[in-house]
């Protein structure tokens, strides 16, 4: 394989990932609509199925931090590729948020500037 195709296939897989694991966190918020609307459809009590939800919760919070971490990891292999020299590569949909919805801080971002990765 070349250098492209394998940088192509990491690209896709990671794209893949975020895809999917959107996907999940989406579907297990639905089943979590769906346990309180069969709960008030079928006049029960807020209690009846309260354990349940809580776990599907802690699904969501789980399925967040796992999000997270892969987010962590696309940033790292953008350094990792740049650090490597090969320069910008996308792959996927385009239409990510700006580089300045992405900062941590309040430092306004400057462009046309090298900077530290």
């Amino acid at each position: 394989m070349t250098k492209d195709e394998v940088i192509a296939n990491i690209a896709g897989d990671l794209n893949s990932a975020e895809q999917s694991l959107d996907a999940t966190i989406a579907r297990t918020t639905t089943l979590i609509q769906s346990m309180i609307g069969a709960r008030t459809a079928l006049n029960l009590s807020p209690i009846s199925g309260a354990a349940s939800q809580a776990r599907a919760m802690e699904a969501i919070a789980a399925l967040s931090t796992a999000r997270e971490a892969l987010v962590a990891c696309h940033e790292e292999l953008a350094k990792d590729h740049r650090r490597h020299g090969y320069g910008v590569y996308a792959v996927g949909h385009m239409n990510k948020p700006a580089e300045a919805a992405l900062t941590q801080t309040d430092e306004p971002v400057r462009h046309g500037r090298l900077r530290a990765v």
